[in-house]
């Protein structure tokens, strides 16, 4: 039997099934990913042929740069997807994940633009951007 991870938005209207492992998780620290989220967003990317989504009449995406859009929920706000135009892999958010997860967080990226307010101090890689 495949491996499968299965979750969701708040208000249940999107919900999604990643068909395979999931990718190590990297926790982003950039303006986009703190502002949409209310902090760092954590991550994790698969291919996008393996990810299944139901309730996608309820799904926004918004064209966050020329080269990336943010998938979220249109009902509840959750911000649930990343993904570079046109790219081959999507990131989904591990907070919309069902647990267990079965993985761990691997890196933080962007930490160039953290926010003032925390400190990064788990020992785990640190990328400027």
């Amino acid at each position: 039997m495949s491996e499968r991870h299965s979750g969701g938005c708040l208000c249940g209207a999107v919900r999604i099934t990643v068909e395979g492992p999931l990718g190590p998780v990297s926790a982003c620290h950039c303006a986009q990913c703190r502002r949409q989220s209310g902090h760092y967003w954590a991550a994790t990317e698969v291919p996008r042929a393996a990810v299944r989504v139901e309730g996608e009449a309820a799904l926004r995406w918004y064209q966050a740069s020329p080269r990336a859009r943010r998938g979220f929920c249109g009902t509840c706000g959750s911000f649930l997807l990343w993904q570079l135009i046109d790219g081959e892999t999507i990131d989904v958010a591990m907070g919309a994940l069902d647990a267990p997860s079965g993985t761990a967080l691997a890196q933080h990226i962007f930490v160039a633009e953290k926010g003032d307010y925390y400190t990064i101090a788990d020992g785990l890689p640190q990328r400027a951007d």
